[in-house]
């Protein structure tokens, strides 16, 4: 009964110490809060992939966009908080459809902790304005940070929540329940869809019995699942009605040669994918069956560019893996750990070459018609860090061969469509929330031009981001 007490006066000093307390806190960080709010002179892309518009005036009032015209001609009401952002970009908030609120600890086996001080600050200062959990490890410090942001009491993004995982029996961490058959994994999707998540995650060792149950229940609360597969094939999962897969081509274990069903082949996987032609006849229907049955991809670059050798440039590029904003945000203990898994990377690690075939898979996938999402998965080797990892997975998707317009596009608006949000966010537009990210610069012209993050707006108030930085400062990795 002792330890029981300290873990629950633990867990409230832990939530209480999230709370920014009185609204004099909050302020600190806003840089712009006005009924009227006009930005004047910037440039605007809008999130559908058009064209940039130059000069352009955005009138922002009672949180949603209400006009857009060129500043030429625009009358921005007398009233109104101005913002003169010549040569200056906004861009819609982004939609990360796979970030997570932890991060990982070391240790063997694997452990995760919550950060549920540093993350939310993180997300929202570098533009990511909604998220997608997509997969819990303390789903009630996930709702109730998502409860307290939402009444105004945390600084923090829009979140819709991932329940904990759906995993079979095998997992590599003790952060994740196994599921013991069929009917456990209805029990979980009714227990946490009642308890506030809106959407699931099946893992590396669920059998097609247990992804079928959870994607039925799931499906009569119009709930969707998602799934880090690897017991189950690409389309296999697609054929038993799942909505969506993570990590882009490379969980995908249908190439493996005799693969056992309902068992994840292991090392096998990348095995057979270093081999895999993605030009080939069995990739192309792949992705077939994926644009037929309607399953979105997300891309994860980042947690994958982490492990691959240090270059100048492209995949692994040093001032991307070894960003020093990034790493000043880590407490001594992560960032040790971290550097410390990079110099066990050898310079011949396949890792990057796989990459680069996720990268071709995703393209062929949208060149077919697939709705291709976006997140960074903070996870692992401990080089991803929440929004930092946003903002990179939008240039190594450039990298990867789409336009700036169409990368920017995939981490906004496709993720607003998916969670059928898009009437909302993900676009700017008149009459939809002023979810909008303020750069220097013109990643249009220049993708790298992202990271210059200035004012991120989330329903119209506009948040100082180098301030929301500096105050998790060594943070991540602890809280």
């Amino acid at each position: 009964m002792k330890t029981i007490t300290v873990l629950f006066l633990l867990f409230t000093v832990s939530i209480s110490c999230f709370a920014q307390g009185p609204a004099s806190d909050r302020q600190q960080f806003i840089r712009v809060e006005a009924p009227v709010i006009a930005l004047t002179h910037v440039r605007v892309i809008d999130g559908t992939g058009a064209a940039p518009l130059d000069d352009q005036t955005i009138v922002i009032a009672e949180g949603k966009i209400q006009s857009i015209a060129p500043s030429g001609t625009a009358t921005a009401p007398t009233s109104a908080q101005i913002l003169d952002l010549k040569g200056y970009t906004v861009l819609p908030g982004l939609v990360g459809m796979h970030d997570h609120m932890f991060f990982p600890m070391g240790g063997t086996p694997p452990m995760y902790s919550n950060m549920g001080t540093s993350f939310p600050r993180l997300y929202l200062a570098l533009g990511v304005t909604t998220i997608r959990t997509t997969g819990s490890v303390a789903p009630y410090t996930d709702l109730e940070i998502k409860r307290l942001i939402d009444g105004g009491r945390m600084i923090g993004p829009k979140m819709h929540i991932t329940a904990p995982y759906l995993e079979g029996a095998g997992a590599f961490t003790p952060v994740m329940h196994q599921l013991t058959g069929p009917e456990d994994a209805r029990r979980m999707v009714n227990f946490w869809a009642d308890s506030g998540a809106t959407s699931f995650k099946a893992y590396m060792n669920i059998t097609r019995d247990e992804l079928r149950a959870a994607v039925e229940e799931a499906h009569k609360r119009g709930l969707k699942v998602t799934g880090h597969l690897c017991s189950i094939g690409y389309r296999e999962a697609a054929e038993i009605g799942i909505d969506n897969l993570e990590h882009g081509l490379l969980p995908d274990s249908e190439f493996v040669p005799n693969k056992q069903p309902d068992k994840c082949p292991g090392a096998a996987v990348n095995a057979s994918l270093r081999q895999l032609d993605v030009n080939g006849d069995a990739v192309k229907e792949t992705i077939r069956t994926l644009v037929a049955k309607n399953v979105a991809l997300t891309s994860t670059l980042p947690v994958f560019e982490a492990g691959a050798p240090l270059t100048q440039s492209g995949i692994g590029a040093a001032g991307a893996v070894l960003n020093p904003r990034m790493l000043n945000v880590m407490n001594t203990d992560a960032r040790v750990r971290y550097l410390t898994a990079r110099s066990r990377i050898a310079v011949d690690s396949p890792t990057a070459a796989l990459v680069r075939k996720s990268m071709d898979f995703e393209r062929a996938f949208v060149a077919a018609g697939g709705l291709l999402i976006a997140g960074l998965d903070p996870t692992g080797n401990g080089g991803i860090v929440a929004g930092f990892g946003d903002l990179r997975e939008v240039e190594l998707l450039v990298e990867a061969g789409f336009t700036p317009l169409e990368a920017i596009k995939i981490a906004s608006f496709n993720g607003a469509k998916f969670l059928g949000e898009d009437a909302r966010i993900g676009s700017i537009a008149p009459g939809k929330q002023a979810d909008l990210m303020i750069v220097k610069g013109n990643p249009a012209a220049n993708i790298a031009d992202i990271e210059k993050v200035e004012i991120v707006f989330k329903d119209g108030v506009g948040y100082d981001s180098e301030k929301l930085i500096q105050s998790v400062q060594g943070l991540v990795g602890i809280r």
